[in-house]
C-alpha cells in the first residue's frame, strides 16, 4: 500500500465519521474520539506492516494500540481484511469480521454484527460486501455470498444467500422485502481530499 492510498483511506473514514478530514479533526478523533480510533489503528497497522522500515518501528506500536482498542471496544476486525474507503462503525461492541471477507467502499457496520465464514455446504467461504451497504445491529452475514451495492441488512437478520443491489433484507433467514436499499442510512460519501 502506498502512502497516498493510506492517507485516502484514513481521510475518507474520518470524513464519514466526523464530516471533516483535516489534521485537527484527525487529532481530535484519534486522541479523544470513539470508535474511529479502532479504524485508524487498523488502517495504520496495514500500512506499516507492508513497509520494511515501518514494520520494525511504527507497526509494533500500532498493533499494540489496535489490540488495546479491540478489547476496549469489543471489535475484532483484522487489519489484513480488505476494506474499501469510507468505512464507518456506528457503535462499538461485539463486532466480528473474518479476515478473508471483502468489504466495499462507504459501508456502515453496527454493533453486534458478524461477517463470517461458513466452513461447509454449498456456500462454504467468505462474504463479499458491495459498496454503500448498511448492516444493522445484530445482523449476521455468513458464507460465500455477495451483498450487492446499496443494500441494507436489517437488525438481527441472518443472511446466508446472495443479496441483489438496492435490496432491503430482514428476518431469519434473511429475505428481500423491498428495493429501497441503503438510501438514508449511508451519508458523507462525497469525500474529496483536495
Amino acid at each position: 500500500m502506498r502512502y497516498s492510498e493510506y492517507r485516502h483511506l484514513v481521510g475518507s473514514d474520518l470524513y464519514r465519521t466526523t464530516g471533516h478530514s483535516d489534521l485537527a479533526a484527525l487529532l481530535r478523533a484519534v486522541l479523544f474520539g470513539g470508535v474511529y480510533k479502532y479504524v485508524f489503528w487498523m488502517r495504520t497497522c496495514r500500512y506499516a506492516h507492508g513497509h520494511a522500515l515501518l514494520r520494525y518501528s511504527i507497526y509494533p506500536f500500532a498493533k499494540a494500540m489496535l489490540y488495546h482498542f479491540r478489547h476496549k471496544f469489543g471489535i475484532d476486525i483484522p487489519f489484513i481484511t480488505d476494506i474499501g474507503p469510507g468505512f464507518y462503525i456506528g457503535h462499538f461492541s461485539c463486532i466480528f469480521v473474518n479476515e478473508r471477507c471483502v468489504i466495499g467502499r462507504n459501508c456502515n457496520i453496527s454493533q453486534g454484527v458478524t461477517i463470517g465464514t461458513s466452513n461447509r455446504g454449498e456456500r462454504a467461504g467468505n462474504p463479499v460486501i458491495g459498496d454503500n451497504v448498511y448492516i444493522g445491529p445484530g445482523a449476521k452475514v455468513i458464507g460465500e455470498i455477495h451483498i450487492g451495492n446499496y443494500a441494507a441488512i436489517g437488525a438481527n437478520s441472518v443472511v446466508t444467500h446472495d443479496v441483489p443491489d438496492h435490496a432491503v433484507v430482514v428476518g431469519v433467514p434473511g429475505r428481500v422485502i423491498s428495493n429501497r436499499g441503503s438510501v438514508g442510512y449511508i451519508n458523507r460519501v462525497d469525500y474529496d481530499p483536495a
